[in-house]
């Protein structure tokens, strides 16, 4: 049974000849099976296969168990990794959460195409009774996924057994006479799963015995909503402009699609999921300051920006503005974002001046910096420059400016020096600022 369950996760993630998966080895009963079942099905797909312990230094047996790995590893002829982390005792999400990230953060430096967990149907019932103790919303509520594709430099993460009771993966262990470990830490009612996983569940089971099955049922219901919901964001987005959002068109939302759109991008652009109080204050902000008001809210490890008519979002703390050479390249990268010279004729800088220049620079504002963004227009100081451009004081400080022999050409928002504008007969260069997440501004 297990073999044909594993089979049609394997098929359905797309894992075939050439994949590489790595299993998640623990040690314990679950890891041990699905390295088995993994072994057992590469013949037949065509994938290759590698496990990873991860030692967290917490348990006297902690040697033991990665010693148990390795020999596994080597009676199956599978290549071995092991790593080791060290694990604040004190952290403030507190020592399970710690040590997940920790081993997560490993694992995800493994060369593969997939990470492979032993998950199985009761671990999925517990995670979704604990995230609803948390008030977790519909995505949290939906679990654990089977499949989760590869994003950015992560390997995709398989659960190939999630619908299987944990029963039947101990029987299939016990029928293939498999050795494994038991962490004591599982007994421990201190830590919340475990509490549900031996006084709760338990005595729900009493009542409703298939509750198990029934909670890992509902995790998909609240999957396939979920999933809706990204669908329903990503329409919005679109029609509210694409990348940056267009702020009038946000607000036409009602503030449930705000929120939703807002959760979405978060996840899009890797930040944290910002908390129901943080993001109804931002969600109040946007609705009472004026559209034409300069606006940023952080949210957590990011923050909701509002700018002439446009909303995105961007790290809450920034990168660091580090002075930049220009020589002849397409782009040199700003902050978060980059700085693009875009060949045009007869717009921009003259690229003859560019490449006659002893020195071209890209860096932040000087002292006594002073412009003129017109013909026959006056030279304006910086701050005047900003304020006749709407910029707010949060991003002066981080406008780029293109330093050409030490006068400035360029600024990021604001625009070019009239002195330095490119003749129409000649070759030129537009310097284009694109900000974090691809938002442009000349």
């Amino acid at each position: 049974m297990l073999l044909q369950v594993a089979a049609r996760a394997l098929t359905a993630a797309g894992v075939g000849p050439g994949a590489r998966l790595c299993c998640a080895l623990s040690g314990g009963v679950d890891s041990v099976v699905v390295l088995d079942v993994l072994h057992a099905l590469a013949p037949r797909f065509g994938f290759s296969l590698q496990a990873a312990h991860v030692h967290h230094g917490l348990s006297p047996h902690a040697d033991a168990w990665a010693q148990a790995c390795a020999t596994r590893c080597a009676q199956l002829e599978v290549p071995f990794s092991l790593f080791q982390v060290s694990v604040a005792r004190d952290a403030s999400a507190g020592l399970e959460a710690a040590a997940r990230d920790q081993r997560h953060a490993a694992l995800d430096g493994v060369a593969c195409d997939w990470l492979v967990f032993g998950h199985h149907q009761d671990d999925q019932a517990e995670t979704l009774l604990f995230r609803l103790l948390r008030g977790s919303g519909v995505r949290g509520a939906a679990a654990m996924r089977a499949v989760d594709p590869p994003r950015a430099a992560r390997p995709g993460r398989l659960r190939p057994l999630l619908d299987c009771p944990r029963s039947t993966i101990e029987a299939w262990a016990r029928d293939r006479g498999l050795a494994w470990v038991e962490d004591e830490s599982n007994a421990q009612l201190d830590f919340s799963r475990n509490h549900l996983r031996h006084r709760v569940l338990p005595v729900i089971g009493e009542r409703f015995p298939a509750a198990t099955a029934t909670l890992a049922r509902a995790a998909e219901h609240f999957r396939e909503a979920s999933e809706l919901l990204d669908e329903l964001a990503a329409l919005d987005q679109s029609a509210c402009g694409g990348q940056p959002l267009q702020l009038e068109r946000v607000l036409a939302l009602s503030d449930a699609r705000v929120a939703n759109l807002l959760r979405w991008r978060a996840r899009q652009d890797n930040f944290r999921a910002p908390s129901r109080s943080r993001l109804g204050e931002a969600l109040r902000q946007l609705r009472a300051v004026p559209a034409s008001h300069p606006l940023r809210v952080e949210l957590g490890d990011m923050a909701c920006c509002v700018y002439r008519g446009r909303l995105w979002l961007e790290p809450a703390a920034l990168e660091p503005l580090l002075a930049q050479r220009w020589s002849g390249g397409d782009a040199l990268r700003w902050g978060g974002g980059e700085v693009h010279f875009l060949p045009r004729h007869g717009e921009g800088i003259a690229r003859a001046v560019l490449d006659g220049a002893r020195e071209v620079v890209l860096s932040t504002r000087r002292p006594g910096l002073r412009m003129r963004v017109g013909v026959g227009r006056p030279r304006r100081s910086f701050k005047k420059l900003c304020q006749e451009a709407e910029i707010p004081a949060w991003m002066r400080d981080r406008l780029p400016v293109l330093w050409v022999d030490g006068e400035p050409a360029w600024i990021g928002g604001i625009g070019l020096a009239a002195d330095f504008a490119c003749p129409v007969s000649h070759a030129g260069l537009v310097p284009q600022w694109r900000k974090w997440q691809g938002s442009s501004q000349a």
